[in-house]
């Protein structure tokens, strides 16, 4: 399976600096991953690497073979993706910004008949759980549906170094146990599905809206 990581955060404007709080906890899942679903091709997207034009504009509106190239990259990486991680801290008791926009700028098409996993995480108490709750609804309608078990990180600074290793005092076997409940879900489904789509279309079964968005309206 290939599966996409996803760092939702930009900013390193808060503590603990230099590092991004959200890289200490995606690096920690990459690691998870590759240690205990070994075979499976983990890649990291930071938004970082993907600038985006300062005017939204997504890669579907694009004519074709118009697109930037950044785009058309990160698309054509989407689409080959089996499963997705999500990770996001709360802002506002919703989803990060960054990682919103930057999912809002590719069709569900890429997305669809795959799943995801919701990781969250806080300097606080709370580990982000109600940016996850919002984040089902988002993953839902881009149609990578998200397993029932999520990853909630609360006080990530004083779990995670920079570099994704579980800080003095914290047993990574335990971390890597919790975050695996929710990965062991992630591949399971990301199998099931790839299966079923080689044998069954889910885009000639369901017609994709290609032309007018009434094409969806109850009779």
């Amino acid at each position: 399976m290939k599966i996409l990581v996803f760092l939702g955060t930009v900013r390193d404007s808060t503590p603990p600096r230099p590092a991004r709080l959200g890289l200490r906890v995606t690096r920690a899942c990459i690691a998870c991953l590759e240690e205990r679903f070994s075979g499976h091709e983990i890649e990291l997207v930071d938004p970082l690497d993907y600038p985006l034009e300062p005017i939204f504009k997504p890669h579907f509106a694009y004519a074709k073979d118009r697109a930037p190239s950044q785009l058309n990259e990160l698309a054509e990486k989407i689409s080959q993706a089996d499963a997705f991680v999500m990770v996001s801290p709360e802002y506002n008791h919703s989803m990060s910004p960054a990682l919103a926009n930057l999912l809002n700028h590719f069709g569900s098409s890429l997305f669809s008949y795959k799943p995801s996993a919701i990781v969250t995480y806080s300097a606080g108490q709370w580990g982000g759980m109600r940016a996850a709750v919002g984040m089902r609804t988002f993953l839902a309608e881009l149609g990578c549906l998200s397993v029932s078990a999520m990853i909630h990180v609360p006080k990530a600074q004083e779990v995670f170094d920079e570099n994704g290793k579980v800080q003095e005092g914290e047993e990574q076997s335990s971390w890597f146990d919790y975050f695996s409940r929710t990965f062991h879900q992630l591949v399971w489904w990301a199998e099931a599905t790839k299966q079923h789509k080689d044998a069954v279309d889910p885009f000639e079964v369901t017609k994709v809206l290609v032309s007018n968005p009434s094409q969806r309206n109850a009779p």
